[in-house]
């Protein structure tokens, strides 16, 4: 179905203010989780409460939590998630970072022990938005593994996403990049698996280590895999992320030495840089926006698709979203409905909060 964006983030601010939430945090991880949506990254979207609640339930997840800062030395801030809502604790963390750097020029966030922080890319914007550069590694622990290292057959490790940031200019949007470094995140082989489709080749393993189409391996028995970004490459980034991330900000990696609750644990390591410290903000404004320029200047190989740069796709469905609509698969709709049943919110109550346009 289509729905209205706004009365999504009404209806999800709702339904994890009655999982416990006080409104402030349900409001702020609401509005992460459309931005998400609107954005075009459905795998970090509304999607994911079925999971949060469950993990609300069972204890891997505590609501009402705030960061807390162990360490702010102005060069170096050390933040504790505390297993709060990743979306909230990162948030606040990167508030903290951003105003050492402001002072310092250079700062390192250590986040560790959140639960899903969600759309990297948030964070990458809330530099974006002090005028800053930044760079962002992150792992995922706390759970089963989905993506296969490179000449592997299983899943060893998580999707391990990068996000990078460059502020824009006056004629040039910002630039931002918020991958996986699997060759598709997880979550959107989960909505591929709800809507019954296939998905591309070269995506998706089976248990056997063999290519398939199929996004079922990746939820049902016998259990297949996620393949690495680019081959041995996105097997080397994921790697850093893991040690960078994982190791680095002191929560651990996803060896198996360490524990797994069965919940979803991100640790991030962010670099935040004041580019006035080494340029001149004229002379890089210049340089973006004639790279850019460059760059697109390039004769499409398809007519129909002009060679784009990071954070015009995100640009461009935000815009369509918020003009037509957000589209949720019946059986996404389905869990979030049943999700709401576990905390006592009837189908009722969250039908008369959605808008739905078809």
């Amino acid at each position: 179905m289509i729905v209205n964006h706004e009365s999504l983030e009404v209806t999800i601010a709702a339904l994890l203010r009655k999982a416990g939430s006080e409104a402030q945090e349900a409001t702020q991880v609401s509005h992460h989780l459309v931005e998400a949506n609107l954005l075009g990254h459905d795998s970090h979207g509304v999607g994911m409460i079925p999971r949060y609640i469950d993990n609300l339930m069972n204890e891997t997840l505590v609501a009402n939590t705030p960061v807390s800062i162990e360490r702010n030395d102005g060069a170096f801030v050390i933040a504790n998630g505390q297993r709060g809502y990743g979306q909230r604790v990162a948030a606040e963390a990167m508030d903290v970072a951003i105003e050492a750097c402001r002072k310092n020029g250079l700062t390192l966030l250590a986040l560790r022990n959140a639960h899903h922080i969600g759309r990297v890319g948030s964070y990458g914007q809330q530099a974006l938005d002090a005028g800053l550069v930044s760079l962002h590694f992150v792992n995922v622990t706390d759970h089963g593994t989905t993506v296969a290292p490179f000449g592997g057959s299983d899943g060893r490790y998580v999707t391990n996403p990068i996000c990078m940031s460059m502020p824009g200019t006056d004629s040039q949007p910002p630039l931002l990049l918020d991958m996986a470094t699997s060759t598709v995140a997880h979550g959107k082989v989960r909505v591929a698996y709800n809507e019954g489709r296939k998905v591309k080749d070269g995506l998706l393993i089976d248990s056997q280590g063999q290519p398939t189409n199929d996004p079922g391996v990746i939820f049902n028995e016998p259990v297949g895999a996620l393949t690495p970004m680019g081959a041995h490459k996105g097997y080397g980034l994921a790697t850093f992320c893991e040690l960078l991330a994982g190791a680095l900000t002191g929560h651990g990696t996803i060896q198996p030495g360490n524990e797994r609750r069965g919940g979803i644990v991100n640790n991030m390591l962010a670099v935040l840089i004041d580019p006035d410290r080494l340029v001149e903000r004229a002379w890089l404004e210049r340089e973006i926006e004639e790279t850019v320029k460059y760059f697109k200047g390039s004769p499409a190989a398809d007519p129909d698709h002009p060679v784009m740069v990071a954070g015009d796709p995100e640009r461009a469905a935000r815009a369509d979203r918020t003009a037509n609509g957000v589209s949720i698969d019946a059986t996404t709709w389905g869990d979030i409905v049943a999700a709401g049943g576990k905390i006592g919110m009837s189908a009722d109550e969250i039908g008369t909060l959605i808008k739905v346009l078809d």
